[in-house]
């Protein structure tokens, strides 16, 4: 079958690898109908997580019909239409009873890198380098999907392949922010990024009841998207003083809650974003915390930071005196998407969250390359690249 295999640092390349195969009697194998790039890929694609191998099948973010059961499967059968979980949960050990199913402890079958970086393992995620597991990604023809009954859902007839996509990682990965962010009714609620993360999680906070959303970014386009498509505010951070902009909408507080959905690989105005770049290209670390510190600077004394973009390692300069001193509950956590998406999928249907203006590019997946550096690049208006690897 084909694939859009990484290749090295900033290389893709659509090649021949052979068809997934039943392995566990839990698994299923997924014909992917469409597959979509995420912000979390472009670090694997930039060298910043270390256990990519040449060879390896990108893509965790996929909807398709299931063509092969193994003889443990309950909740599926070969025809099935299905959203799958970007993360692998065993749905069986103490975290996933608990609903962390980020956090699995069977999930990830390569714990040791984890181990040894974070001091524990948390679960397995599609195509995301060997420290995650090293299972193959989604930006295929084909795919094997462990633990299918806890980790696919079959999609209703009233959601289009078009939106349930977005049901495999964007909108659980949002709705989890503004979840756990503890947003209530009444909120005043900032989300740094206009991704398609960020718009979900701006979205998800509008119908957990938050009176005022805010989304920063600096591009232009992703703004407009995120003001026309999900109605919520938005501020460009190259063109306002953040702060003082927060400030005034919150009645001199700051915002209540603040969710993170950059990443990495933040970029900032000002000396902080040479200064971060600087180091993390010298790998004295890991990361870029901008956002982060945005969010912990301007959060209200006693309200909640959710970082849902994703870390690897280490930062420098991060502000714990602000969040010590200001009362600041501080979470993060990879998405626990097995909890969200049934929920995600009735509001798909009835109309209350609507994702297929995410998918501004859609292509065959022999354009792979081309799309991931669209993505990358932000150009001609591009949010998110979405394969179509029947062509």
């Amino acid at each position: 079958m084909k694939a859009l295999l990484w290749t090295g640092v900033n290389e893709t390349s659509v090649e021949e690898v052979p068809d997934p195969q039943i392995q566990n009697p839990g698994d299923v194998v997924v014909k992917v109908s469409r597959t979509v790039t995420c912000g979390s890929d472009l670090h694997l694609l930039g060298g910043y997580i270390p256990f990519m191998e040449k060879g390896d099948v990108l893509g965790h973010e996929f909807v398709g019909e299931v063509v092969e059961v193994g003889s443990e499967v309950r909740r599926h059968q070969v025809g099935d239409r299905v959203v799958v979980c970007s993360f692998i949960s065993c749905g069986k050990c103490w975290y996933c009873k608990n609903e962390l199913y980020s956090c699995c402890d069977n999930g990830n079958t390569n714990p040791g890198i984890t181990d040894l970086l974070w001091g524990a393992n948390p679960g397995g995620c599609f195509g995301y380098s060997h420290a995650m597991g090293g299972n193959a990604g989604s930006h295929a023809e084909y795919i094997r999907v462990p633990f299918a009954d806890i980790g696919a859902f079959k999609v209703p007839d009233e959601v289009s392949d078009e939106r349930a996509l977005f049901a495999s990682d964007s909108a659980p990965t949002g709705w989890m922010g503004a979840d756990l962010g503890n947003v209530k009714g009444g909120d005043v609620v900032a989300v740094w990024g206009a991704g398609a993360v960020g718009q979900m999680a701006a979205r998800a906070a509008m119908l957990l009841g938050a009176e005022q959303v805010i989304i920063i970014d600096r591009f232009d386009y992703r703004l407009q998207s995120a003001r026309r498509q999900i109605g919520c505010e938005t501020l460009n951070y190259e063109q306002t003083d953040v702060t003082a902009d927060l400030k005034e909408r919150s009645g001199g507080r700051g915002p209540d809650v603040c969710i993170e959905a950059v990443g990495m690989e933040a970029h900032s105005p000002g000396l902080s974003f040479g200064y971060d770049q600087v180091k993390q290209q010298l790998r004295l670390q890991t990361d870029r915390p901008t956002a982060v510190r945005q969010a912990i600077y301007n959060c209200r004394k006693g309200g909640t930071v959710f970082v849902l973009g994703v870390f690897a390692g280490f930062v420098d300069k991060f502000p714990l005196g602000a969040m010590m001193n200001k009362g600041l509950t501080v979470r993060g956590a990879q998405m626990h998407g097995q909890r969200y998406i049934p929920m995600l999928l009735e509001r798909m249907a009835r109309g209350e969250l609507v994702t297929e203006h995410l998918a501004t590019h859609t292509m065959p997946l022999t354009d792979g390359p081309k799309g991931y550096q669209m993505f990358k690049d932000k150009t001609d208006g591009n949010i998110r690249s979405v394969f179509l690897p029947a062509g």
